[in-house]
């Protein structure tokens, strides 16, 4: 049996043997709209619990509009376009409108890259493009201390003063959220670097609701909503895709009440209940562009555990073309290589803090606890490749071969798209 994984820009192909037992886990077909740019101005017509973007924009003097960084494979280029011209049209002159990257504490985007991300020249020309920038103190607005957990929130300045808030996503599956896009682009996406590592910190990663495709009891997504409620609201533009990225959803209005109906859209295609674990499971870690980093590939990992049997074994491919991440997610991996797991878990729990990018190295250990992690990836360092913690392999076929030898169970899980499709056990995760 051939299957293709995501993998980079091209895929990764795969040839199983047919003595195996295939599992193919998959979203069931979604509706594509067949005209995307006319369901993007239909909605901006018809808003989900609030006014129109023409009335918002009526009654402002400023807007900057969010949109996600080059991890995401946000349709920009498509609602972009008519948003602007909407702003335009209402009266507000091009220098009033700001386009911000949401890179949370991510790298700026910038030159092709940024207009990769924009996906539109006309909009690069017309209006203001600048990324967030965390670790800039002065660039933010401390709005004081959330009611629940006494987060210290500090938000992008452009977005708090400007008179219309727009926040713009990819409503998917999130390892640690429950599901990306609205309230997450705001915090992380334009929160400074005290906001990010203190929700980002163990006594979060580790509350056992702190999961994919979890909303109720999860306190990442209620501390995003109460940072939501401090700032005092904003507009939302929800957009959903299918595995080929194209738009099959979009909808927009007030934060809240439009990031949940996307969220009740692509739950029921993202969120695949499965009856069984498998002592072998492929995943992948979504191809371009997820899978950059092996920082981002941990999302793959923690995405298919769920049907990981005990000492099983998950194997991910992923490109990893631009390395590890950043230096401070390598030095975060080195600990645990030098501590190990229990004793690098240890030290997260005793800090009120997390260190920048080490919740990532947090979530590799919870598939770690389950079973075995083996690797495929083109793209990293032999010095990377010593510090990812989990097992490399050289071949995907191979280590599927090698891991049935092991287990003497035929039946093999695959999930192509990676952490896009969440398969859950009805049990939840065996550690």
């Amino acid at each position: 049996m051939h299957v293709r994984l995501n993998y980079g820009k091209s895929g990764l192909g795969v040839d199983f043997p047919d003595d195996l037992d295939i599992h193919v886990i998959g979203k069931k077909a979604m509706p594509v709209l067949p005209d995307p740019v006319g369901a993007i101005e239909a909605c901006l017509e018809k808003p989900v619990g609030g006014p129109t973007l023409a009335e918002l924009a009526g009654m402002s003097t400023s807007a900057c509009i969010l949109i996600c960084d080059i991890t995401r494979p946000v349709p920009n280029g498509l609602f972009l376009p008519p948003v602007v011209r909407q702003l335009l049209d209402a009266g507000l002159a091009p220098d009033d409108i700001v386009i911000l990257v949401a890179t949370g504490l991510h790298r700026p985007n910038e030159g092709d890259e940024l207009a990769e991300v924009v996906g539109d020249p006309w909009v690069m020309e017309t209006v203001r493009v600048e990324n967030h920038f965390a670790r800039d103190d002065t660039a933010h607005v401390d709005l004081g201390v959330t009611p629940s957990r006494q987060t210290r929130v500090l938000l992008d300045r452009r977005f708090v003063e400007a008179d219309l808030r727009l926040a713009t996503g990819l409503v998917e599956p999130h390892f640690m959220a429950g599901y990306s896009g609205g309230r997450k682009v705001i915090a992380p996406g334009i929160a400074g670097k005290e906001t990010i590592t203190t929700f980002h910190s163990a006594r979060f990663m580790e509350h056992p609701r702190a999961a994919s495709c979890v909303l109720d009891g999860n306190p990442l997504h209620e501390e995003q909503l109460e940072i939501v409620r401090m700032l005092g609201g904003a507009a939302a533009l929800n957009t959903v895709i299918d595995e080929e990225r194209r738009l099959c959803f979009v909808n927009f209005g007030e934060i809240v009440a439009s990031h949940l109906a996307a969220v009740d859209f692509i739950r029921a295609y993202a969120d695949i209940p499965v009856a069984e674990r498998f002592q072998t499971v492929v995943t992948s870690a979504a191809g371009y562009p997820l899978d950059k980093t092996y920082y981002q590939t941990v999302k793959g990992m923690v995405g298919a555990m769920d049907i990981l049997a005990p000492g099983g074994d998950l194997i991910i491919a992923s490109a990893c073309d631009e390395g590890l991440g950043s230096v401070e997610f390598a030095a975060a991996q080195q600990r645990l290589i030098d501590l190990g797991p229990d004793r690098f878990l240890d030290g997260l729990l005793a800090k009120t803090h997390a260190d920048i990018d080490e919740w990532q190295t947090e979530m590799q250990l919870k598939p770690m606890r389950v079973g075995n992690i083996h690797l495929f990836s083109d793209g990293l360092s032999a010095a990377d490749r010593s510090v990812t913690g989990v097992q490399m392999v050289e071949s995907v076929a191979d280590a599927v071969q090698a891991s049935v030898a092991r287990s003497g169970n035929r039946r093999v899980a695959v999930i192509p798209e990676g952490p896009y499709v969440v398969p859950r056990h009805p049990d939840g995760a065996a550690a």
